[in-house]
């Protein structure tokens, strides 16, 4: 049965409360992506890293990687690969040779300077849930396709929560838009409604071609001015196991030409597409992206890549993928250790199984979250509204991931550890005493409002208090400052100039037809 309650009509209690002086729907904590301050989790010895690194490479040497397409199969060969139709062979010497060009630290700069994002070194960025063709929410109480209406309200959440970084692909799909032109509605609402890091779908040319194009326009900048720096990304899949599809390395060859940011993420679910230990899954997944790196760094020497991992189980009683698991905890932490042997900033994601937004959506989530942690992970996509998989997109489910990300910064910022005269605070404990307490003394009065984390989701009443307000459950608290967040939401700036060239370039790609839809 669901721990999800019925909605209700009533809206006391917190929920009530939602709007906040000065037009904030809540009291959030301000834009400051995080740091990683803690040493990192690394369950392998060295002799364990030199284990599955000798494992990706061999797989590289002795038994391959098949790339489907012709124009990577050139450049590698010319690289000198050994090509045996589409499979390619490559040594480890040549590989490390090629993963040393790749920089440990990247800027992706959007159209606002001000939400610029550094990927590698001790950064963390959180990004919004991207790609579910379905969508649930409270009021509806069933999962439907996705529209665009749900899209630019998803993308909404995503602009207003400072604790959400970059925005990655469509937070939900939108198949009320044909295909051939859903890239340009949807890139257009990204770009007017958000400011933040931008994304591109690796689906063809053309596809790639117009985001790259619409996100030159968005900035202002010159065709040179873009290629000076990275200013947005794609992401690509390997089709596991140990497989490159042709669209996917198309859009990745074209970034790499224009140094744009590139992220490669083997999708390797254990026991299915993958061996069914870790280490062999990990191995493998290492393989099928470290070549794509290699890949890029043929094209333009210094390319911005990133690696990402995947690596999670599968249900073996039904073949169900499962997430936030054990397993998928220290395959995470496993593949960060690899990425700092071969200095390649890491992504890493937020992910669950459930399908509503109840317990097991938040403990699933919070274990991929505290991994993602613990890895020393620089991107987090789906950190927030990820469910069923990656099937469905859910507002509520994105405000209670938010709940979480704002605990994971808080919890990462150092002045919960300092420890100077005012944080001993002898002088506070002198004056209490053993009798008395702290509530009153100026050392609290001074502090009392940052001291601690403020959550603006979770009801710290007890149950008569929280009864008494309503009984209001945290999915329904979620859905009323999910509506007020979309209903008091204000786009940010953009120049009038630069929106109307926007909105002439969709519309002239339209009359050309957009996209084919055969990638």
């Amino acid at each position: 049965m669901t721990q999800v309650p019925p909605r209700r009509t009533r809206s006391g209690g917190r929920a009530g409360a939602a709007r906040r002086r000065g037009g904030e729907v809540i009291e959030q904590m301000p834009w400051n992506p995080p740091l990683l301050v803690d040493r990192p989790v690394e369950p392998l010895t060295d002799e364990g890293v030199y284990a599955i690194h000798d494992g990706a490479m061999r797989i590289l040497e002795e038994i391959g990687i098949e790339f489907l397409n012709h124009e990577a199969l050139e450049i590698l060969r010319t690289a000198g690969c050994t090509i045996d139709g589409e499979n390619v062979r490559m040594g480890r010497d040549m590989v490390m040779e090629y993963l040393a060009l790749a920089p440990d630290t990247f800027t992706l700069t959007p159209r606002n300077p001000d939400r610029a994002i550094t990927i590698g070194g001790n950064h963390m960025n959180f990004g919004n849930v991207s790609s579910p063709p379905n969508y649930w929410d409270l009021e509806l109480g069933r999962k439907v396709p996705g529209t665009r209406e749900m899209c630019q309200n998803l993308l909404k959440l995503s602009q207003y929560f400072n604790c959400i970084h970059f925005v990655g692909g469509y937070p939900v799909e939108p198949v009320d838009i044909h295909a051939s032109v859903r890239h340009l509605d949807v890139l257009y609402d990204k770009l007017t409604i958000t400011d933040k890091v931008a994304h591109a779908y690796s689906l063809g040319p053309e596809r790639v071609e117009d985001v790259m194009e619409m996100v030159r326009i968005s900035g202002g900048w010159t065709h040179e001015e873009f290629e000076a720096s990275p200013k947005m990304y794609t992401n690509i899949n390997s089709t596991s196991p140990l497989k490159h599809d042709i669209p996917m390395l198309d859009g990745w060859m074209r970034l790499a030409r224009r140094n744009q940011g590139l992220v490669v993420t083997p999708f390797t679910l254990a026991g299915a597409m993958a061996p069914v230990t870790m280490a062999g899954a990990v191995a493998q997944s290492l393989a099928e992206a470290l070549c794509a790196v290699v890949l890029a760094q043929i094209i333009r020497p210094g390319a911005a890549c990133a690696i990402g991992t995947f690596t999670s189980n599968v249900d073996m009683k039904s073949g169900a993928p499962a997430f936030g698991t054990p397993e998928y905890m220290r395959a995470t932490q496993m593949t960060g250790q690899l990425a700092r042997f071969y200095k390649l900033p890491m992504r890493s994601s937020g992910v669950c199984a459930a399908n509503v937004p109840d317990g097991q959506a938040m403990w699933e989530t919070s274990n991929s979250l505290w991994a993602a942690v613990q890895s020393g992970s620089h991107m987090v996509y789906h950190a927030a509204g990820w469910l069923e998989g990656g099937l469905i997109a859910s507002p509520e489910k994105f405000i209670m991931d938010c709940e979480v990300l704002q605990q994971i910064q808080r919890y990462l910022d150092p002045a919960l550890w300092a420890t100077g005269p005012d944080e001993i605070a002898l002088d506070a404990i002198k004056s209490v005493g053993n009798a008395g307490h702290f509530f009153g003394i100026q050392h609290t009065q001074d502090r009392y409002t940052t001291a601690f984390y403020q959550p603006f989701l979770s009801d710290w009443k007890n149950y008569e208090g929280w009864e008494a307000a309503g009984g209001i459950w945290t999915p329904e608290r979620a859905h009323h400052i999910f509506k007020d967040i979309i209903a008091n939401f204000e786009e940010p700036p953009m120049d009038d100039a630069i929106r109307a060239e926007l909105a002439d370039f969709v519309a002239r790609r339209k009359s050309e037809g957009g996209a084919p839809t055969d990638y």
